[in-house]
């Protein structure tokens, strides 16, 4: 009786498996990479939207990989978020009955340069002309003083400069540098996505 028992439970057990493999069937799934025109591809919230409706979301892995299993057939569109980053949709995503679409590596998501501060300025000579070809130097001021150099570049032809920086409340110092002058800094603080911009006016010795 035991042993009927026990064979009742495995064949249960088998059936449901079957059952299972069979509905799987009846349903596809979608999966893809995303790709950032700058930082990570970590943490893209993805969403799989059925007429508007979101049926399904999902954060992209540390390579930008993303997957939905599961999915019943049809036509669907796939939003991407992060902040920083311009909002991404994908129209007519075909799903299958037990087929994965496995979309293309063309899902790019561009910089918003409105959710992003920017430090716009110029080097000058005390005499009020613009340096061409200074190089300016931009590092991150921490909590006690310390500096992390970020980035550096060398002035247009009018002596113009950018970079672009995080929106939130940060220090930055600027400072330029030309052969036969002394280095000129100035401290920016940034306390939000606008343009901020500083001067730097270097005296050349003679």
């Amino acid at each position: 009786m035991r042993r009927r028992h026990t064979f009742l439970v495995l064949f249960a057990l088998v059936l449901w498996a079957a059952t299972g493999l069979a509905q799987d069937k009846t349903t596809g799934g979608v999966k893809g990479r995303v790709r950032v025109e700058s930082g990570s591809p970590a943490g893209v919230l993805v969403t799989l939207q059925d007429a508007g409706r979101s049926v399904g979301q999902v954060e992209t892995g540390r390579n930008g990989a993303f997957e939905f299993r599961s999915v019943k057939p049809g036509s669907y569109t796939l939003s991407f978020k992060k902040p920083g980053l311009r909002l991404g949709t994908l129209d007519s995503v075909e799903v299958k009955p037990g087929k994965t679409n496995e979309l293309e590596d063309r899902l790019v998501m561009s910089v918003d340069e409105g959710s992003l501060a920017f430090i716009r300025g110029s080097v000058f000579s005390t005499e009020g002309y613009s340096i061409e070809g200074a190089k300016v130097e931009i590092a991150k001021i921490s909590g006690d003083g310390s500096l992390k150099k970020l980035d550096s570049r060398l002035t247009g032809e009018t002596g113009e400069f950018v970079f672009r920086v995080s929106p939130a409340v940060s220090k930055y110092r600027l400072t330029a540098k030309i052969n036969g002058a002394e280095p000129v800094s100035k401290d920016v603080e940034v306390d939000g996505a606008a343009v901020y911009r500083v001067a730097l006016n270097v005296s050349k010795q003679k």
